[in-house]
């Protein structure tokens, strides 16, 4: 019954979250290396997609949600208070179809999950910007006050950005109010750090990473197509990804990751 049932929640929700838990806890995942990050995303969708359509049964009669959440049961781990102080929680943030103020959707959302009260830093991907149109500052504040807010809010410790140039990085951090930590440089695009980007970020103790996502590492047609592929006849063309959130969480003494997963939402727009 699984795709069926899964198929009339689909069509009668109006928001979808999704989260793969633990993808360590993913004994499918460990055998299989993704050769690219947009890859694996769509692994894990479909994986979880699949998997939770599985389980729904037969009993349609069972409460209809406005917002369905879409988990695989076995794979959340949530972390032991305990043990908090010895790990950092980092959060990638990708900015699909929605707006600045479903930032703070996506940090409560991977706070929940990870049973945590804050996230240590996160990262935002720059927001796709329309054909003929350049990333400028001014596209960009309303995406950093809302990250400044949860810095202020304590959701969050550090914010960082990702693949601003020289130009672009130095408005940020002399408008901002709370400066960037961080920028992450696509090394597909350079192989060596631009010497003033360096400078620059030397100097306002900015710490610059690197990193191999796509401009788009979930795009509209792509998680669509997925959609359909792991629930078959369902409406996919009516559902829009809003953002992607990948975390990690990371054992500080060891540097070894001990958790890592996304947690993701999207809207139906019903004709």
């Amino acid at each position: 019954m699984g795709t069926d049932g899964a198929r009339a929640l689909l069509e009668r929700a109006a928001t979808l979250t999704l989260q793969t838990g633990n993808l360590l806890n993913w004994g499918c995942l460990r055998k299989k290396c993704p050769a690219t990050p947009g890859e694996e995303v769509r692994d894990c969708i479909q994986k979880t997609l699949t998997e939770w359509s599985s389980k729904i049964g037969q009993d349609l009669n069972q409460e209809i949600l406005e917002v369905l959440e879409c988990t695989v049961a076995q794979a959340i781990e949530k972390i032991n208070p305990e043990e908090r102080d010895e790990l950092k929680v980092s959060a990638k943030l990708f900015i699909v179809g929605s707006n600045s103020s479903s930032i703070r959707d996506a940090v409560d959302l991977a706070c929940s999950a990870l049973g945590v009260a804050q996230l240590d830093s996160v990262i935002i991907a720059p927001p796709p910007v329309e054909d003929g149109t350049s990333l400028s500052l001014e596209y960009l504040q309303p995406y950093w006050q809302e990250l400044e807010t949860l810095v202020q809010n304590e959701k969050i410790v550090a914010i960082g950005t990702s693949d601003l140039d020289k130009t672009l990085l130095e408005q940020l951090y002399l408008w901002a109010q709370v400066k960037p930590s961080s920028n992450q440089v696509n090394l597909a695009s350079c192989c060596v750090m631009p010497p003033d980007l360096t400078a620059f970020a030397k100097q306002f103790d900015i710490q610059l990473l690197t990193h191999n996502d796509p401009k788009e590492l979930l795009c509209e047609a792509s998680f669509q197509e997925v959609l359909q592929e792991s629930i078959q006849n369902t409406k996919a063309h009516e559902w829009i990804p809003l953002w992607l959130l990948r975390y990690s969480v990371i054992v500080k003494s060891r540097g070894i990751i001990k958790s890592k997963g996304y947690i993701m939402q999207a809207r139906r727009n019903a004709s």
